[in-house]
């Protein structure tokens, strides 16, 4: 992998903000993967899920809720780790606006009637990761150091 290209994954400016916006939320979203995903804290599973999300027109319906149900759950988890953030990011930020529009839209911004507003909170909190990368008190931060330090793997005194 390009050394720059690496560098620019994982480099971030932020700092105890981006820990605090990634932690709670990378679990709530593991959780509500796991839903998807497993079955998992009062989920359906993907059969459940796959079988609702073909009933909205969202098909394959297996399909989609495999992939919806692994940007929340590994999503989540990188955004724990703060381990390439913002890719998990942006992929949850992705399919928060797939969940937008092929679910919410239509019932307003209220949580209460199935609306948006959930949904939207999520999308904005990923868009700002995304933005600032997971922190100084991340693994990316981290990685980071070390790539601006000569490289993972390479001894700082030597170069190698």
């Amino acid at each position: 992998m390009n050394s720059r290209f690496a560098h620019n994954l994982v480099h971030t400016r932020a700092g105890l903000a981006a820990l605090v916006l990634r932690v709670p939320v990378g679990l709530i979203l593991a959780a509500h993967g796991s839903q998807k995903l497993f079955g998992w804290f009062g989920g359906y599973g993907l059969e459940g899920t796959g079988q609702w999300l073909a009933s909205i027109g969202l098909a394959p319906g297996h399909l989609m809720a495999l992939l919806a149900g692994s940007a929340e759950f590994f999503g989540g988890l990188a955004l724990v780790l703060g381990l390439l953030a913002r890719p998990a990011a942006l992929v949850v930020a992705f399919t928060m606006l797939v969940a937008i529009v092929s679910v919410h839209i239509g019932n307003g911004l209220f949580i209460a009637n199935n609306g948006f507003e959930y949904a939207l909170s999520l999308f904005v909190v990923m868009l700002a990761l995304a933005i600032q990368g997971a922190g100084r008190f991340s693994l990316d931060g981290l990685l980071a150091s070390r790539l601006a330090d000569g490289g993972v793997g390479r001894h700082a005194a030597t170069g190698q």
